[in-house]
């Protein structure tokens, strides 16, 4: 399945519902124009703001911590809450980076290790595709990485239509081929082709093509799709591993080694590996994850809701509520 978002264009994009987009837009090109070391400071302020601003997404983000870190105290609870937060409102400035930023300027920004592998697959024929999680900025990252090896990467559209014209045609400009996350085929062109494709299965699909697999001990949706590919292209799977490093120094990226008799028979084992890999790395940095995301909203039959529900279902059944009172 293709993405069936009609772009918006022409006049449209000037209309004041997008006002406000343009406006942080403009803000944001400004402020990566500042020293890396200056950006940073920049988003870890956006980050405290955000915390505030957001009350509903701060309840996920402190919901999941308690989930997968029950053995902290609500004092260590609370610190590592703020870290998420500061490294959260750091990843939107380098994004913005990721998006506009010259070549030049990731060059001194960033460390990649296990290119070798890459190279041995490119030999063999096979494409690649470089399993990873939502962790920092994924087109900060993906520009050093392709200052150092060309790679596809996949998307999801945006709920912002005039957000989502402006990250998907930046994208463009750099990676290789951008792949929309539901277009299988064009997953499958590219890894037969030998592509290099980046790809995070870790956040919570729905029902559909998806198993339940322990993720910090709890069942966690995970989508299978890992496995199709896999099995339909041949292509080695190869952990990848995303860090930002301290005293604004970048990012440390590492390519492992192809995964060992993957696929295996099971879909749901093939899952579980995969979430075992991410929470060893979630673990390493547990403030780098994207913890605004609800990973544990789908749940097995019988079991409780995780979440409160979003503002907006809320008042409409309070509203609905009300008038069955009535």
């Amino acid at each position: 399945m293709k993405d069936t978002q009609q772009p918006v264009t022409g006049l449209r994009l000037l209309a004041p519902r997008y006002w406000p987009t343009w406006l942080g837009i403009g803000l944001m090109r400004l402020v990566i124009k500042l020293p890396y070391r200056a950006q940073t400071a920049v988003g870890r302020v956006l980050g405290r703001l955000f915390r505030w601003l957001s009350p509903y997404r701060r309840t996920i983000v402190e919901t999941n911590l308690r989930l997968c870190f029950p053995e902290l105290t609500d004092t260590q609870h609370r610190q590592l809450r703020d870290r998420c937060y500061q490294s959260l409102g750091t990843t939107l400035v380098e994004t913005a980076a990721g998006l506009w930023a010259p070549n030049h300027f990731f060059t001194s920004l960033g460390t990649i290790e296990g290119l070798e592998h890459l190279e041995t697959a490119r030999r063999e024929g096979k494409g690649v595709l470089l399993l990873s999680g939502h962790f920092c900025s994924v087109d900060f990252a993906g520009r050093i990485l392709l200052q150092h090896y060309p790679a596809c990467f996949t998307y999801q559209e945006l709920r912002n239509r005039l957000s989502d014209r402006i990250t998907k045609k930046a994208r463009e400009n750099y990676c290789k081929i951008l792949i929309h996350r539901h277009d299988t085929r064009g997953f499958i062109r590219a890894l037969k082709a030998g592509e290099v494709v980046w790809y995070a299965p870790d956040q919570d699909p729905g029902r559909k093509n998806s198993v339940f697999a322990p993720l910090f001990g709890i069942p966690a949706n995970t989508l299978t799709a890992t496995t199709k590919l896999v099995r339909l292209t041949g292509a080695a799977v190869m952990p990848f591993l995303i860090r930002r490093l301290p005293d604004a120094r970048g990012y440390a990226l590492a390519i492992q080694a192809p995964l060992a008799d993957f696929p295996g028979k099971d879909e749901t084992v093939d899952a579980a590996r995969f979430n075992a890999l991410l929470e060893e790395q979630i673990r390493t940095n547990p403030e780098q994850y994207l913890w605004i995301h609800r990973r544990f909203k789908t749940r097995p039959e019988g079991e409780p809701k995780l979440y409160p529900p979003k503002p907006r279902r809320a008042r409409r059944t309070r509203r609905a509520q009300a008038s069955a009172e009535k």
